[in-house]
């Protein structure tokens, strides 16, 4: 793994925000029991892992909001996507979402990644793409390598114990290529690029990266 690096920071005004909107989702279930702050320092450390500030970012799995809104709120001028596939989810995302300090909310996408990798609205557009405990890093890899253009970045939360996930021949099937890992403060972050296009096969049906892993 990479040297640590140091974590963006947000406003006062804008910790706040996040901080209210993070035991809204805690109450609904979204977010595990416990401080809240947690979940935003560790979201902080994908833009950390990241480094330069991206165009348009996609979140995937987004949940109660972590780490998509806190980018959104961090990086009020990158376009925002959060997707998610559960409906109560994506309500309580696109109505707090308005909260934000920002010219126009984060957009909410409800629907399976596979199926949203393959609609041509956001098919290789973005150039950056985070995962926080969505899937295994074989399903991450394939659901995110579509959305991404190429020299777009993936950041992948880690373990703790620092185990190499993430096999160089298997994701280059899908034009990814592994980049360096970072330690942060509230994590471990994993980077990939996509060096080439993702194949148009990928992703491919709806469950089927679960049910048969690349790796």
């Amino acid at each position: 793994m990479g040297a640590e690096g140091p974590a963006p920071d947000l406003t006062a005004a804008g910790t706040e925000v996040l901080t209210q909107i993070l035991f809204e989702a805690r109450s609904w279930g979204f977010l595990g029991p416990g401080p809240v702050e947690p979940h935003i320092a560790h979201a902080l450390g994908f833009a950390a892992a990241l480094g330069a500030r991206p165009r348009r970012l996609a979140d995937l799995g987004s949940g109660g909001g972590v780490p998509g809104l806190v980018l959104a709120q961090l990086w009020p001028e990158t376009d925002v996507v959060l997707i998610d596939a559960n409906q109560r989810r994506t309500d309580f995302l696109t109505t707090v979402g308005e909260r934000l300090d920002r010219s126009a909310p984060p957009t909410v996408v409800r629907g399976r990644a596979e199926d949203v990798g393959r609609e041509a609205a956001w098919r290789a557009s973005f150039d950056a793409v985070v995962a926080r405990g969505f899937a295994s890093p074989a399903v991450t890899a394939e659901c995110a390598a579509p959305l991404l253009v190429v020299g777009g970045r993936l950041v992948v939360s880690e373990p703790p114990d620092g185990t190499q996930r993430w096999p160089s021949d298997k994701l280059r099937v899908l034009g990814l290529e592994v980049g360096p890992g970072s330690v942060q403060a509230a994590g471990r972050f994993q980077l990939l690029r996509l060096a080439t296009p993702c194949p148009a096969k990928y992703p491919r049906s709806t469950g089927r990266p679960a049910k048969r892993p690349l790796f």
